[in-house]
């Protein structure tokens, strides 16, 4: 048997999300019935995590096994990008792998990005590329709010009811508030994440930037463990998974 690493990046738009379910279109449905018929075998992809519908990726992880050697990658990835740059997929490397490796448990962190435009306009090029926001942030109080969200913490208030996560204690290692003039792109990286932990985070530090919460009822909100205080999660076209760290 022969394992394979795959780093794909996708538009998300027009998906369910990562992970195949009963209906609708997924990445990984898309990416394992292709694989299978290239290959002429029956494949069966496993990614790093799954992202939600609408999220997109820069480096997406996954791996695959074969039972027969890919003697030619370059011309493995011309093949299938054929198929999947279509519906804005593209595999951007394959590397060969041994069977120990793993695409979530080998995992040792994960790094996403949020991207907000803050702007009276709303964008067309970059139209579904990041959360549109009309009322002037202050990235001050918004950096603030970061700090307070850094380290080892009981991420409940940002947790999804849907999530099926055994534990709702994360740890965040990383968060970093870059702007670009109009655009602003918040960097988060920890091991692991709850399901739409990242989103329920940018929608309270939002809150905090217009002002509609103080710092002190930020942190009330982390501390309450209640997702009903949670702010509206931002929406899921500003997410981005960036890279996964192995």
């Amino acid at each position: 048997m022969n394992r394979y690493q795959i780093l794909i990046e996708y538009v998300g738009t027009n998906f369910i999300g990562w992970q195949i379910q009963p209906k609708g279109k997924s990445i990984q449905k898309l990416i394992q019935v292709k694989i299978s018929r290239l290959l002429k075998e029956k494949i069966k992809i496993v990614g790093s995590g799954r992202t939600d519908s609408g999220v997109h990726a820069i480096e997406q992880s996954a791996h695959f096994d074969t039972k027969h050697r890919i003697e030619n990658l370059n011309k493995f990835l011309k093949s299938i990008n054929f198929f999947l740059n279509l519906k804005l997929v593209s595999i951007k490397k394959i590397k060969k792998k041994n069977l120990t490796f793993h695409a979530r448990f080998s995992a040792k962190e994960r790094i996403y990005t949020y991207v907000i435009f803050n702007r009276i306009s709303s964008p067309s090029i970059e139209k579904n590329r990041g959360w549109h926001i009309r009322k002037q942030l202050d990235l001050k109080l918004m950096k603030k709010g970061t700090k307070k969200l850094l380290g080892k913490h009981d991420f409940s208030t940002f947790r999804s009811s849907n999530c099926n996560a055994k534990s709702p204690i994360r740890t965040i290692k990383f968060i970093k508030i870059k702007k670009i003039k109009e655009k602003i792109e918040i960097k988060f990286k920890s091991k692991s994440f709850l399901q739409q932990q990242v989103r329920s985070m940018v929608g309270c530090l939002k809150y905090l930037a217009e002002k509609k919460w103080n710092l002190k009822k930020f942190e009330n909100v982390l501390k309450s463990k209640k997702r009903n205080l949670c702010a509206p999660p931002a929406p899921a076209h500003g997410l981005f998974l960036e890279k996964i760290i192995y």
